[in-house]
């Protein structure tokens, strides 16, 4: 049985190790990829603290998959051995729920989830349900197409559900995600605002020169009322504050998948049919849309990139706020 390196999740609230485990198998309609490169993302910090309880462990973190098809198996046809692929958060559906059958794959009542339920990609390879691989657009370098298959599509697809008609767009945490969307809301001539960690006078700029019209602490309100306003930070007091930030009618989504509890608010900042959502997951519909826009605008990704070996240090680094734009892991088999 061949083996591979793998940083490893073996309890919750503790780092990650680096262990020789055995390669994986693809099963029927799945491929073996040979991952080149991987996203972090808040949600492995939530797991790596409990406040999202791992299904199993040991466990294989990562969910922003780019490799290279290395092995196909039988049944699996839609790519060929070389092929550079993508792997996002969802890693199947069942397909016959009543959400799948709706379209609304996202919303599955027994779904799996790569780095999650699954093993995932800080590993020197990963299997996956091919239905559920992406295409990458050439013209990314692997570290630089890795957050467009989480931080992108949620971000993505938390810009859609604000609704038509937005012309003023606010984002908290100008992160991975908001990095990404800001210059998609700018390309589509919108006005960004980005509200960041007070005093976060980098973050700020950061946002600036991405095009953003307006930059400050996420404790300010905004110089004009907003349509709409998207909340990447994990944190509950915010969805007043843009409740407060966003016009009559105006639309509040939240697309993280853990928030801090939400303080209480007074009913009159959610009335005047004011709207507040969360968004769960993503379709792969928002990946086909999202890699064929991608190279249109063009998005340009900012990355931090680290070893296999230290992804512990890109974990703690995220944590802390000190990444701008997206940490990524990196296989270097050549080290």
């Amino acid at each position: 049985m061949q083996s591979m390196q793998a940083m490893i999740l073996e309890q919750s609230g503790r780092p990650l190790h680096l262990r020789n485990v055995a390669r994986p198998i693809p099963g029927p309609g799945e491929v073996l990829i040979r991952v080149l490169a991987c996203g972090v993302c808040h949600t492995d910090l939530h797991i790596i603290a409990g406040e999202l309880a791992a299904s199993k462990l040991p466990l294989i973190l990562g969910h922003q998959i780019i490799g290279e098809i290395a092995e196909r198996s039988a049944g699996a046809m839609r790519f060929q051995v070389g092929n550079r692929v993508g792997v996002p958060w969802l890693g199947k559906t069942c397909q016959v729920c009543a959400y799948c059958q709706k379209g609304q794959e996202n919303l599955c009542d027994a779904p799996l989830f790569t780095g999650y339920t699954r093993d995932g990609g800080f590993a020197e390879y990963a299997v996956a349900n091919e239905a559920f691989c992406f295409a990458v657009p050439n013209r990314y370098e692997p570290a630089e197409a890795a957050p467009l298959l989480c931080a992108g599509l949620i971000g993505y697809r938390s810009y859609r559900l604000a609704g038509a008609g937005v012309e003023r767009l606010g984002i908290y945490g100008f992160g991975a995600a908001a990095h990404i969307l800001a210059q998609i809301a700018v390309y589509q001539g919108k006005k960004v605002y980005a509200f960041t960690r007070p005093g976060d006078r980098t973050a700020q700029e950061f946002a600036l020169q991405l095009g953003a019209f307006w930059a400050g602490d996420s404790t300010e309100s905004p110089p004009e009322t907003l349509d709409a306003a998207l909340i990447f930070a994990p944190v509950g007091f915010l969805v007043p504050a843009a409740l407060r930030a966003v016009r009559k009618g105006g639309t509040v989504v939240c697309g993280g998948i853990h928030m801090s509890d939400i303080p209480s608010f007074p009913y009159r900042i959610l009335w005047e049919e004011r709207c507040l959502r969360s968004v769960a997951n993503l379709t792969r519909q928002d990946g086909d849309e999202l890699l064929a826009l991608a190279p249109q605008i063009p998005l340009k990704t900012s990355v931090t990139p680290f070893p296999l070996s230290r992804a512990n240090e890109a974990i703690e680094q995220l944590k802390r706020g000190q990444i701008e734009g997206a940490a990524v892991v990196v296989i270097d088999r050549n080290a």
